[in-house]
């Protein structure tokens, strides 16, 4: 039995699904590569299929250019809801490898085929930890509502304020490095207690070559306490979540 749809609504799916599609190639945890790219094509057409039943949506009059402006803009809108989301979930991946740094982890730097991206020892375990609890808690049903928000503020034929983006990118950044720093800011602090400590020892007693031990000594030391930070990971994924919904309908609300 043949189904006859109205080219509209075909139009209004197709644009919704491709804000979507770019979004999930980019936004985590949906951005990985353990996701077949046919998943994701299907998951786009999902979240599209809603957001057009529930007729916050129209589309765009149906000529080529009005047509052809209005993909462009819906991957380039999806595209930077996506940067967004990444950049402010970035910053547990970037606490882990401040760790692999100052805890000399930094040695074993390995190719990540999941992310397309090279991470150590501690950046890779708490990107998974954070995936892991993002989706078992529940926290990323507080990013698809700030990016169902996205289809109320935003029609499928406009686009995102480049004022409004950049200012928001401007203190993503800057969130992210912080959000960086305070995770991992106990473990620093002791590790750098220990440089010191090393060096005045060095100081006292030269014959006793002190810096020798420092690698093995800083890479028990962190083994020792990194479960200090790993107790604070589930609220700060929260944070981050509600801090990512916000700065998303920030983002599209202007």
């Amino acid at each position: 039995m043949p189904i006859d749809l109205p080219a509209d609504v075909l139009l209004t799916v197709m644009l919704a699904a491709m804000r979507a599609g770019a979004w999930l190639a980019i936004a985590p945890p949906f951005s990985s590569k353990a996701i077949p790219r046919t998943v994701k094509a299907m998951l786009s057409v999902v979240l599209a299929l809603p957001v057009v039943a529930s007729g916050h949506v129209q589309a765009p009059p149906a000529t080529t250019p009005a047509i052809i402006s209005a993909m462009v803009l819906q991957l380039l809108t999806g595209a930077a809801l996506g940067f967004i989301c990444l950049l402010i979930f970035s910053a547990v991946q970037a606490a882990g490898d401040l760790l692999d740094i100052f805890g000399g982890f930094s040695l074993s730097f390995a190719f990540d085929p999941m992310m397309q991206q090279g991470n150590a020892v501690f950046g890779k375990f708490f990107q998974l930890v954070a995936t892991t609890l993002l989706l078992a808690s529940g926290a990323y049903l507080v990013v698809l509502q700030g990016f169902f928000r996205s289809y109320k503020a935003i029609p499928l034929d406009g686009g995102i304020n480049l004022a409004t983006l950049t200012d928001v990118l401007s203190g993503g950044l800057g969130q992210m490095m912080l959000s960086a720093l305070q995770i991992a800011a106990p473990l620093l602090a002791v590790l750098f207690l220990a440089d010191v400590a090393l060096g005045l020892l060095t100081r006292i007693a030269p014959s006793l070559n002190a810096f020798s031990l420092g690698f093995p000594f800083k890479i028990l030391l962190t083994l020792a306490l990194v479960g200090t930070v790993l107790v604070a990971l589930p609220d700060v994924v929260q944070g981050l979540a509600q801090t990512t919904g916000a700065t998303l309908m920030r983002l599209v609300t202007g």
